[in-house]
């Protein structure tokens, strides 16, 4: 069996499609020896593929992990304004991962990890309607304004589906949500005057967060991957 050049170093962790893309355009990817200048070429498991003289192994098996992201970290590689991201609170080992969605730099909580950019891009589809449960902080508690969140708003011309909003205390909600768009919770309950001073996220579908302290990463079990992936 083979597949593309860009989709097996995309596979094999090392970087995104695009990145894969861009590299062999530059002339840094070989296959046995060979400069590739083009991604339209096809690589086998037993072929030898390099980037910068780095030999990239075959698709390795498919990884999750659970991160649990403090406040005033960025969900990127590198950020322009110098603020620090998820990569450097990981060990090493775990710099090649790739997040699946994002958290605000204020947000904290579950954050997913994969070694599998395939998976990565399902499980962020908004065609999967994976459920995404947060810990809202608000300044207020709005009644009226929560029922129009729980039934579906349109803010600034964007129309944000639905939510299921529980009511812990004065000052502490738990809303759950199918979409993910930016920074979606934040701006549905702003438009509905109960403010976000703090958001926490402590589940994606099946997955919880639970007691894993803050900046540590744990693996998921392979059962509860593929307890993930039935639920698509």
């Amino acid at each position: 069996m083979t597949v593309r050049i860009a989709k097996f170093i995309a596979d094999s962790g090392y970087a995104s499609r695009r990145v894969a893309e861009s590299m062999i355009s530059d002339g840094r990817v070989t296959v046995n020896g060979t400069v590739i200048d083009s991604p339209v070429y096809f690589v086998a498991a037993s072929d030898v593929v390099t980037i910068d003289g780095v030999t990239i192994s075959a698709r390795e098996e498919t990884k999750l992990y659970m991160f649990h992201k403090p406040i005033n970290v960025m969900t990127t590689s590198r950020d322009p304004d110098g603020r620090k991201t998820i990569y450097d609170c990981l060990p090493s080992q775990f710099q090649n991962l790739k997040y699946i969605g994002r958290l605000d730099y204020k947000t904290t909580g579950l954050l997913l990890l994969t070694n599998d950019g395939a998976l990565a891009r399902k499980l962020t589809l908004p065609s999967s309607q994976i459920p995404r449960t947060y810990i809202a902080t608000v300044n207020c508690i709005n009644t009226s304004g929560l029922s129009r969140a729980r039934n579906g708003i349109t803010v600034d011309g964007i129309r944000y589906a639905p939510m299921e909003i529980d009511v812990l205390d004065d000052n502490n909600l738990r809303v759950t949500i199918t979409e993910g768009k930016k920074n979606e919770v934040r701006i549905v309950l702003r438009a509905c005057g109960c403010p976000v001073r703090k958001l926490h996220r402590i589940s994606f579908g099946k997955i919880r967060l639970g007691k894993l302290p803050v900046g540590k990463i744990e693996q998921i079990s392979q059962k509860t991957i593929d307890e993930l992936l039935k639920s698509l």
